[in-house]
């Protein structure tokens, strides 16, 4: 950007995230706050609110993300959700996220820490 402190504030984009009962309850009014551009579903922390800690594949857990997404979408916003999984990946791309996290910088990491181990025990 050729003018970055005179222009980057029309840049920004403002994504929240929504990880718990009481964001799933209020969807509707975040997405209608002035300035938020997007909505975030981390179903890890949403999985603990919902009170299956370090289950996010639970069906309540995977219903609540999907039914999200849609509200979101409804609300004419764009929707977007972080899974290790790829699976689950796909079913939300599918059901129409605008943005899918699909790895987390920890995991990134120890993976190509297990590749050069990998290649240097061989």
């Amino acid at each position: 950007m050729a003018d970055y402190l005179g222009g980057a504030e029309a840049e920004l984009c403002l994504l929240v995230q929504i990880e718990t009962r009481a964001g799933l309850d209020a969807i509707e009014a975040i997405a209608a706050v002035d300035g938020v551009h997007g909505l975030f579903i981390g179903p890890s922390d949403l999985s603990a609110s919902l009170g299956h800690l370090g289950d996010p594949g639970h069906p309540e857990v995977v219903a609540a993300v999907e039914d999200a997404i849609a509200r979101i979408r409804a609300a004419g916003k764009p929707a977007g959700f972080l899974s290790l999984d790829p699976a689950w990946n796909r079913r939300c791309i599918a059901l129409g996220t605008t943005f899918t996290a699909v790895g987390t910088d920890l995991a990134l990491l120890a993976r190509g820490a297990d590749a050069l181990r990998a290649e240097y025990r061989a």
